[in-house]
Parts: C-alpha cells; structure tokens; sequence
C-alpha cells in the first residue's frame, strides 16, 4: 500500500512542481489584488466545471445508446450466447499464440484449457521470452506431451509485441488466436472468432470478451462491473459506430496476412495491442468485436498492481495520439477521428479535474470562496449523474448477463458498482496524468520489455 501512494504521489508531484511557485505568488496576493484575478478566473472556471461535469455525463449515454443497438443487430436471439457453437462453411487451421513471461504458475492451466477447444485443426505456440523463473522447463513438459504444442524459447526479455512477431512469422496458419499466458479460452471461443474472417475478408481482426477469473477482493468484484458495465459497453458502441479503439490485449484473433500488411506489432509501443488496432483500421481493415469468445483472466487484486495497470494503458493511449496523429490528415483516415477525439478530451478532462482541484485548494489558502455548481452535496446535477451511473451499470450487465450463467450471473455484483466512481474515477485521474508524462517523455524507438506482471492473486 506504501509503495502504491509513492509511485502515485510522484507522477502527480511532477506535474504539480511546475505549478507550485506561481501558486505561492497567488497564495501572497492582497485582497485588493485577488479580487480582478478571481473575476478574470470565473468564467474560465464556470466552463470548466460545465465541461467536467457533463463530458462523463454526455459519453455515458452514447455509449449506453451504441450499445443497444449492438445488442439488438447482434446479440439478441436464442441461440446467440457463447454456449452455442456456430456451424462454419469450413474449418481453416488456427494458430493459438501465447507470449509468456514468468508464467510458471498459470500456462500449465492454459496449455490444458486450450487443448479441450472444440475446433478440429489447431496448434499452439508458447513464446518464452526469458523469463526469470521456470516458465520454460514447464512449457517443455507440456511440450513432450502434447504433440499440439511447440515451444519458441527468446533467451533474453524482448518484450510481448517481439514474442508475437516472432510466433506469428513461425506460425502455419492464416488465422491467428492471441492469449496471455493466465487466459483461460472457453471451448467454443475459437470458431465464433474465425467465422468473422470468413464472412467478410476485410475483417483483420477480432477482439473477444474478457471476463474476470479472481474475485474474492472488492477490487476484483468491482472489476467483473467494470468489464460488464463500461469496457464492454464502450466496444460494442465502438463497433456500431464503425471502429474500436482497441482489441483485448488478453484475447484477440488476428488475420495474418492483414498483420503482414502493416508490419506486424509495434516493438517500441508499451501497449502493442491499442497500437496493433490503429495500425490495421488506418491501413483500411476492419475490426470486429464478438462477446461470445469467453477469456477468463487475471486482473490486479491490490492497488498498487491497478495503478501499474491503468497507468501503462494511458502512456499506450498517449503514445497512439502522438503517433498516429499526421496519419488521421489522410481523409481515408476520417473513420477514426471521433475515436482520437474522445481519447484526447479524455486525457484533457483529466488535466482539468486537477486543475479543479487545485483551484479548490489555493481558494481555503488565498481566503477566497471558489465556488462550483457542481459538488458532492445532494443537488440536482449530482443525483443526474448517480442516476446515469446506475442506468448504465444496469443496462450493460442486463446485456452481459448471458455470458456470466457459468458464473452465476451478475446481479449480485450490480451492489459493489457503487464504489466505482470512487475506485476507479479518482484514480483514472491520476493514471492518465502520470501515464500520458511517461508516453511525452518516452524516446522513440525505446524499446518496450516485460518488467513487471500487473495483474494476478493477491500475495498471502
């Protein structure tokens, strides 16, 4: 818990550095000055709580809206739900790519999941990319009796978009599955994936539904909501609007020769798979998102491991809105303009947020009242946005519901979504300011190494 406040406190202390000696000047202005400087201020700050407010409030109800359509064009059915195994015109061999780092306590569960898949033709390739413990004396175990499975072995950390290149160049398949090496792939996850490649040879890759194997924590319970109630909403929104942002990093399905089109993952991204989803939607493929692929997976029990976590998916954020930014110039890019925008106003609003704050903070030094429509006492704008959040959470896990019956369903976790604004919306704050800082300062052409697993059980 320490060391989580340490990392925290040091990525917001530095944007705050640059502050602090202009705040001070205003902390010793007399009243007599403070009044022009407030006045000056206000409409600024009245803009500024509107837009704080409202942005959360405004995505909220496209994403609820986007979702629904999803749902209805997609979902709705009797035999739609992941129990149900489509039927294919045919049976393209698959391979299955699992890139593994210090994974000596979960791939033998993995490699043994993935051998019960009900696809005729498949084969798996583990990629150690050298790991510390003995990831790889267990993979060639595995490997000697399973004739299914062969064992690429990268005798230094090169890094999990590496390992993928690597595996997919090896691989003889069109068809590629990628899972972490904690991943537990449902049974019938494969063939619903592939049958989007051969019904539409423009599709270059699917993304499936992960869903959150630990929850005996408040985190971890919170989390199954968040999967439910907002990473799942935001993609089937994307996907009617036209474009996803990103495929799961922890399951996704990829055409090979649509990889080698755009030069395969990125090996200087921290987060090859936001990366590896620009790179196809610009080169004009298309991405396709299918709740019915099941992933079962680990997720970040403690604080600390969230932060890791959420503060490397902003820097990935961050590096694409560099990156990719005089590529969105080309009008065959226009497509992806509303999915740069809302990630950029995001990382704004976060920016904002602080600076609320801060406001708030030198009002209580300066003498000043700072005052906001918008605060946590009981007034109008609030209980809107309580309201919207609960609309929301109940319309994505009524949608969801069909995929947690193996689970028990997900009613009873509809009661611990209401720690999420304060879990996860303070804390957001704070990742993407840290974690756009990192993408800003990175160089590019650093190349981007495992260091450190953020997710898995907590520690006894």
């Amino acid at each position: 818990m320490i060391m989580f406040f340490e990392e925290m406190l040091a990525a917001v202390l530095e944007t705050l550095n640059t502050m602090a000696q202009t705040t001070m000047e205003w902390v010793a202005l007399s009243d007599a000055q403070w009044l022009p400087v407030m006045q000056a201020w206000k409409p600024f700050a009245e803009a500024m709580d509107g837009f704080i407010y409202f942005y959360p409030l405004f995505m909220a109800y496209v994403w609820m809206f986007g979702a629904i359509i999803f749902y209805v064009r997609f979902e709705r059915g009797a035999r739609q739900h992941a129990g149900y195994l489509p039927e294919l015109a045919h049976y393209p061999p698959v391979s299955i790519l699992i890139p593994c780092y210090n994974e000596a306590e979960n791939i033998r569960e993995t490699v043994e999941i993935l051998l019960q898949q009900k696809y005729p033709t498949i084969e798996i390739i583990a990629i150690n990319d050298g790991s510390k413990d003995n990831t790889l004396a267990v993979l060639q175990e595995l490997a000697a009796r399973h004739s299914q499975l062969r064992v690429v072995n990268l005798h230094t950390n090169q890094g999990k978009a590496m390992g993928l290149r690597t595996a997919a160049l090896l691989a003889n398949s069109e068809f590629l599955i990628c899972i972490d090496g904690d991943a537990l792939l449902a049974p019938e996850a494969i063939t619903w994936m592939v049958r989007h490649f051969l019904n539409n040879p423009k599709v270059g890759a699917v993304t499936g539904n992960p869903r959150i194997r630990n929850r005996s924590t408040l985190l971890g319970r919170i989390q199954v909501g968040e999967f439910s109630a907002i990473v799942g909403m935001i993609k089937r929104a994307q996907r009617s609007y036209g474009r996803v942002f990103t495929v799961s990093g922890v399951i996704a399905a990829f055409r090979k020769s649509a990889l080698h089109d755009v030069g395969y993952w990125s090996n200087d991204m921290v987060t090859e798979d936001i990366d590896i989803s620009w790179k196809l939607q610009l080169a004009g493929w298309s991405i396709y998102f299918e709740p019915n692929a099941l992933c079962w997976v680990l997720m970040p029990e403690t604080l600390q491991g969230l932060w890791r976590q959420r503060s490397r998916w902003a820097q990935g954020g961050t590096e694409v809105l560099l990156r990719y930014f005089t590529a969105l110039f080309r009008w065959s890019s226009r497509g992806m303009w509303a999915l740069y925008l809302e990630c950029l106003v995001s990382t704004v609003w976060a920016y904002l947020i602080l600076l609320h704050l801060l406001c708030g903070a030198l009002s209580l030094f300066s003498g000043s009242h700072y005052e906001s429509l918008h605060n946590l006492s009981p007034s109008w704008t609030s209980t809107l946005l309580s309201l919207t959040c609960l609309i929301q959470f109940g319309v994505s896990l009524a949608i969801d519901s069909r995929y947690e019956y193996r689970n028990g369903g997900t009613a009873r976790y509809y009661y611990w979504m209401i720690w999420y604004p304060i879990v996860y919306w303070l804390m957001s704050v704070g990742t993407t300011i840290a974690g756009s800082i990192k993408a800003i300062r990175k160089k590019r052409g650093q190349r981007a190494l495992w260091v450190t697993l953020d997710r898995g059980l907590r520690k006894k």
